[in-house]
């Protein structure tokens, strides 16, 4: 029997303390997207969030990576890709045309990649916001040190993006040899120690992922109080041990995305550009009905760009089609840095009627 959308949405009403019925969400996840629930979405993401996309700018600096994720091109064992590392020159001055781009949030992305120092990364770090001290600086570096995660964080860096991939401890670890979704999680609750705004996320149609595991990813987001979280479809890599199974399904991944927003209300949501990578035209348009609030375009310089193969078919998303999107949809670019809201938490309670 389906459950109506009007009943799940009475255990997110109440704007601080509620109680999430995880079989309902099970349901809407095993149901056909609606045009109802995406306008439900699309309605928290206005009320909780505005009408704002905020643009963060990805410099994907380095494709080294000492991990063996099952579905990631950059694990270690592929011997098919050139592997790269930017001089920190380069990476400061891709950083300065961000900048020069009106953009007020940089991602300095790469693979777990211990080949670049605490003292490199926080020499880049620290030259970037000496010069740009009202630009936020997120990092997406993977697993590192505990020491190191704070060095980055007295130099300037502002946030830590490290997704926690699936909220079920026994698929994450098949998927990742020789690593624990607790320690995954552990690391994150440090970061937010350290004051960091944190991010997770997770993939949408893992081999071996259950629409259980999927409610299960959503209501750890919750939990864990996240400021931003990435949500995106499984795409195959062609170097990798899961090759051959199926994409991931955009109405699914779109069913996740609008779930969480109104779950999580207020955090930010990324476009992310592996929805691009299921549907060219309309994939990251789609995530921004959904409830999505953040597009994140690539400025990688092309020679890299073809290395960093997470996944195949990989598009590229520039500040062009990023303004091209939000145009479509009718909202307007954020000129601030696009901060954690959780401090601006409405005092009334968001009415879905």
């Amino acid at each position: 029997m389906t459950v109506p959308l009007r009943n799940l949405l009475k255990f997110i009403r109440k704007d601080v303390r509620y109680r999430v019925n995880k079989k309902e969400i099970i349901e809407q996840l095993k149901n056909k997207v609606s045009k109802n629930l995406l306008c439900k979405a699309d309605k928290a993401r206005q009320d909780y969030v505005g009408n704002k996309i905020h643009i963060r700018g990805i410099i994907e600096f380095s494709n080294y990576c000492c991990r063996s994720c099952l579905y990631c091109g950059l694990r270690r064992e592929n011997k098919s890709i050139t592997r790269y590392r930017m001089l920190p020159a380069e990476i400061i001055r891709l950083s300065n045309k961000i900048i020069q781009s009106n953009i007020k949030t940089i991602i300095l992305q790469s693979g777990d990649d211990f080949g670049f120092s605490r003292k490199t990364l926080c020499k880049i770090i620290g030259r970037i916001k000496k010069t740009n001290p009202e630009i936020a600086i997120t990092l997406c570096i993977g697993e590192r040190q505990f020491d190191d995660y704070k060095a980055f964080k007295d130099v300037g860096a502002d946030r830590y993006l490290l997704k926690h991939e699936t909220a079920n401890s026994a698929l994450y670890k098949r998927l990742h040899p020789r690593q624990v979704l607790k320690t995954r999680l552990q690391i994150l609750e440090y970061l937010k120690k350290l004051g960091y705004q944190i991010g997770a996320g997770n993939i949408v149609g893992l081999p071996g992922q259950t629409i259980e595991d999927l409610t299960d990813d959503i209501l750890l987001l919750k939990d864990l109080a996240v400021e931003m979280a990435g949500i995106g479809p499984f795409i195959p890599q062609r170097d990798t041990p899961v090759a051959n199974f199926p994409k991931g399904n955009l109405d699914l991944t779109l069913k996740v995305i609008a779930l969480t927003r109104i779950i999580t209300k207020n955090i930010h949501l990324p476009a992310t550009t592996a929805l691009a990578a299921l549907n060219s035209e309309n994939g990251q348009f789609l995530g921004l009905e959904a409830g999505c609030n953040v597009l994140m375009p690539d400025f990688t310089p092309e020679y890299c760009r073809q290395n960093y193969v997470i996944y195949d078919n990989k598009p590229r998303i520039d500040l062009k089609r990023a303004e091209q999107l939000i145009s479509k949809a009718k909202r307007i670019i954020s000129k601030d840095r696009g901060d954690t809201l959780k401090c601006k938490e409405r005092q009334r309670a968001c009415v879905y009627t």
